[in-house]
């Protein structure tokens, strides 16, 4: 089942590829230099009924040496099948774009780390076909945050790093450092980074200890019952409607307006003055509430209206 942990722990490479370069760092690889990173599509599927589907991959084209393909898995424990399936996304995605593919794979505990790492092989006796050895991102390599300065000038790596860190003994300490770094944010990045990471630690021994030390920064993220959402939001709602339902609802209805622009806007999406119009015009909830969870994905503005 795909979650929110699940889904921050990769989709951090896609809106902020800047968190490669220490990641590169931690696997013991040189970072390319002046490189340009695109998203693709995560899709692998060649024929129905059989669907494969990459958490997230990136290709790298760097100034110097040849480009190559960055597939960023995120697993919560082991799983049985899932070395044939990174060794079928790995097979794949190196005939369709031909080059080559790095897979890293994005851990919370040890025990799955060393999981992870393989090798996975297809053989026959001495015979081996194909051997898979992902690169791991887990406690054992990625930093602890131990300064709070670093959470001002790289917080898309303190953000991962936390949730990387989850469910280590050091979980609360880091947490604790990160909510403190973040009190030097202006108002709209401790909204945008405090929500990313109540998300992110979805299902996590620390949700509960985020969502206390969260109370140092104001943040809500409309549509996923977090800490500002049931606070913050409700009082706005009331105070525009003087406590009455239909209040309520216009100034959450707000909210949810403001936070599908702001997403859109974090991710470098444009916004189209028709698109901007359609948004903060509805009042509808349940719509919002869709669209906003388009805005995390959509390549584009249309996206959120699909089917529509």
């Amino acid at each position: 089942m795909v979650t929110s942990t699940h889904e921050t722990s990769h989709r951090i490479f896609q809106d902020h590829p800047e968190v490669l370069t220490p990641a590169f760092k931690a696997l013991g690889l040189p970072p390319p230099a002046k490189t340009v990173i695109e998203a693709l599509t995560p899709d692998a599927t060649e024929i129905k009924p059989l669907e494969r589907r990459v958490d997230t991959v990136l290709k790298v084209e760097p100034s110097e040496g040849d480009g190559f393909l960055i597939a960023i898995e995120a697993q919560t424990a082991r799983s049985g099948d899932k070395g044939s399936s990174w060794s079928y996304y790995v097979a794949y995605l190196h005939a369709k774009f031909r080059l080559p593919v790095l897979l890293v794979v994005v851990c919370r505990n040890g025990p799955t780390a060393s999981w992870a790492a393989g090798p996975f092989e297809s053989r026959v006796g001495t015979w081996a076909t194909q051997v898979t050895r992902p690169f791991v991102l887990g406690p054992d390599n990625v930093p602890e945050i131990t300064d709070e300065s670093l959470v001002a000038r790289e917080p898309a790596l303190a953000a991962f790093s936390a949730i990387v860190h989850s469910e280590s003994q050091n979980a609360p300490a880091i947490l604790g450092m990160v909510a403190r770094g973040m009190r030097s944010f202006d108002k709209a990045t401790a909204k945008y980074w405090c929500e990313w990471l109540e998300v992110g630690l979805e299902n996590t021994p620390v949700q509960e200890t985020w969502r206390e030390l969260e109370k140092m920064v104001a943040t809500y993220f409309p549509g996923r019952g977090t800490l500002f959402e049931e606070t913050y939001l409700e009082g706005k709602a009331e105070g525009i409607a003087e406590g009455k339902a239909e209040g309520k609802a216009e100034g959450k209805a707000e909210g949810k307006a403001e936070s599908i622009l702001s997403v859109l806007a974090k991710r470098g999406i444009d916004i189209p003055q028709a698109t901007r119009d359609r948004i903060a015009t509805c009042t509808d909830l349940d719509t919002l509430t869709l669209w906003f969870d388009r805005s995390l994905t959509a390549a584009d503005a249309a996206e959120l209206f699909a089917g529509e």
